[in-house]
């Protein structure tokens, strides 16, 4: 068995905690049968070698013990996805996981299944069933298979702990900022489900955590947009942020000199996850 999953990029705009898309950078995972006598082997191969758990604690081993029995299997991973960068590392772990224990279930029935390991519903939709997706109450939606911009990511070196993001975030917000991130929601939607980028760029704007998670990468970007930029998201939590360009390789090639100490990738949008 044979599974890949992609990256994510969630909290997409306003759609915080509801949308996120897939990203073309994978992680993959071969099953096969183990030595005797070994409860569970793991081979870690890229991102994460010597420093994810090489045992049953692996988070992707987890993930396939909601829907299969791992013992005396042989996990074999090779990861791409950058490790606490906001790219949906874990999300993808789940996902491999899940898919592997049980690919012929239905994606809501293993996001039910892996919300217990995953708390962000978002990403994991996204590296389950790829493209565009929106989540609410269970459910997934995959309301594009492409988007009218593309993603550039700027990828710094530091690493964010989610968890430590998150409780960066207010218990409320004011009235106003709700209202505004709501409109631009809509316009979000709106542009990937139409290929239109100029409703896309329009709703690229968000009030209800970015302004709490301090992004230099960020306000440099949106201060002084590169040439062929249409606007920029904070990618999951951080630190990674997505530029959003219709003039791609020249909005990297600016990034790439304005950001030395970062990766900057080009990332199109993954056509299907992990199942």
């Amino acid at each position: 068995m044979i599974v890949r999953a992609p990256a994510t990029s969630a909290n997409l705009g306003p759609g915080f905690d509801s949308a996120a898309v897939a990203l073309d950078l994978w992680n993959e995972l071969e099953v096969t049968d183990g030595n005797d006598g070994v409860v569970v082997e793991v081979e870690v191969e890229g991102e994460g070698a010597g420093e994810l758990p090489a045992d049953e604690t692996n988070l992707a081993v987890r993930a396939f013990a909601l829907a299969g029995d791992p013992a005396g299997k042989r996990f074999r991973f090779v990861n791409r996805i950058p490790l606490e960068r906001g790219l949906g590392s874990s999300a993808a772990a789940i996902a491999l996981g899940l898919a592997a224990a049980a690919p012929a279930r239905g994606a809501e029935e293993l996001l039910a299944a892996g919300r217990t390991l995953e708390g962000h519903a978002d990403n994991l939709a996204a590296a389950l069933v790829g493209g565009v997706t929106l989540t609410w109450d269970g459910r997934i939606a995959r309301i594009a298979d492409a988007l009218p911009l593309s993603a550039v990511a700027v990828v710094p070196r530091e690493r964010t702990s989610t968890e430590a993001s998150r409780r960066s975030l207010p218990s409320t917000v004011a009235h106003a900022d709700a209202a505004a991130t709501a409109a631009r929601a809509a316009l979000l939607a709106a542009g990937a489900t139409a290929g239109d980028a100029a409703l896309f760029a329009a709703g690229l704007d968000d009030r209800l955590h970015e302004p709490y998670r301090p992004s230099p990468v960020l306000e440099q970007v949106r201060d002084d947009p590169p040439r062929g930029a249409r606007g920029a998201t904070l990618s999951g939590s951080g630190p990674t942020v997505i530029v959003w360009a219709d003039e791609v390789e020249v909005c990297a090639a600016a990034l790439a000199e304005r950001f030395p100490a970062a990766d900057v990738l080009v990332l199109g949008v993954a056509g299907r996850g992990a199942l």
